[in-house]
């Protein structure tokens, strides 16, 4: 008997047009985020002299990365009386974040769950926002947490990163690059994704492929957080026991089925970097663009500085810069290492 993800097919992912009425129903809750071009004598040496970068720059997204987009999209979908029950959720801290902001925004409630180790800058960033937070020892005890707290408290449980809703918000980050290029006449020959677990890489390559079926896509994952990697070598939805990286925000403990299945459909390679290369990349992104990242957030442009370099050279590639909650002291001792 086939799995549920060997039976899935594209007619089950976001099409252009669900994307695009995705997008206006978020309408002004959500940022059409910036598009830059990015091009100095660093960036040269670091990517290849002949290859062409473009930032899609969603740290600059409500609360500081693309999170918001699935949130919403699968909040707004709730009915009155489930709305006012308020929603619940598990992350290390942008997905938290991202559910205060739509909560406070949609008038209701988020009430989350995070490891202890998450960064003290998202606990408090989700209390300023009006979050329930309690602090869990992990990540597995997070998940069955929230699962007391869904059935106790009536909450709805809004995945970080698994699900048709949320797949459609993060698709609207690829629909909007797509335009943003295409209005500087400049065709993408490549695209690249950070995964913490597959959500915004499926969403994005989604929209990519569709729009553009000749644009390849890449998705990154930490060395140490690897659980896509693994799911497409596996050909099926994989674990790991532990989050070994720096980029806490890419540390899913495993690969979900629709997620899977959505990457596996649209995306043409996963690749992986280490904290190193992850470093070198938020010092790049400092130096030559100005922008203060967390390790997450810098881990497309360590792709293409390091496993994608001699592929992608002279190409013209799109990279998205997906997050910059990190506090002034983490971020300067990430960088001294």
């Amino acid at each position: 008997m086939p799995s549920a993800t060997e039976t899935l097919s594209t007619a089950d992912f976001p099409s252009i047009d669900q994307i695009a009425a995705n997008r206006l129903r978020l309408g002004d809750r959500i940022l059409t985020t910036p598009v830059r071009r990015l091009a100095d004598d660093a960036v040269a040496a670091a990517a290849g002299a002949g290859t062409q970068i473009w930032l899609k720059e969603e740290l600059f997204q409500h609360t500081g990365s693309f999170k918001p987009r699935g949130a919403l999209t699968v909040m707004l979908d709730l009915d009155a009386a489930t709305l006012a029950r308020g929603v619940t959720g598990v992350s290390a801290g942008n997905h938290a974040i991202s559910l205060a902001y739509s909560a406070r925004l949609l008038g209701t409630t988020a009430h989350v769950v995070m490891p202890r180790t998450a960064n003290a800058f998202r606990v408090q960033l989700c209390r300023e926002l009006g979050a329930t937070v309690e602090l869990v020892d992990n990540i597995a005890e997070a998940f069955a947490r929230v699962r007391v707290i869904e059935a106790s408290e009536g909450r709805t449980f809004v995945h970080p990163y698994e699900g048709p809703k949320t797949a459609l918000g993060t698709a609207t980050v690829g629909l909007e690059f797509m335009q943003q290029v295409a209005d500087a006449r400049s065709a993408l020959d490549a695209v690249i994704i950070a995964s913490g677990g597959g959500g915004l890489s499926g969403g994005v390559a989604c929209a990519v492929k569709q729009m553009s079926p000749a644009t390849a896509v890449f998705v990154v994952e930490p060395e140490g957080a690897d659980t896509m990697a693994r799911s497409f070598s596996a050909g099926a939805p994989q674990s790991i026991d532990a989050v070994r990286t720096i980029a806490d925000s890419l540390g899913a403990p495993r690969a979900e089925p629709y997620s899977y299945a959505l990457n596996r459909a649209f995306v043409d390679d996963v690749v992986l970097v280490s904290d190193a290369q992850i470093r070198a990349a938020m010092r790049l992104l400092f130096h030559s663009a100005k922008l203060v990242v967390e390790p997450a957030g810098a881990a497309s442009l360590a792709a293409l500085m390091y496993p994608l370099r001699e592929r992608l050279d002279g190409q013209r590639v799109g990279v998205i810069v997906c997050g910059a909650n990190i506090d002034i002291a983490t971020y300067c001792a990430q960088l001294a290492d």
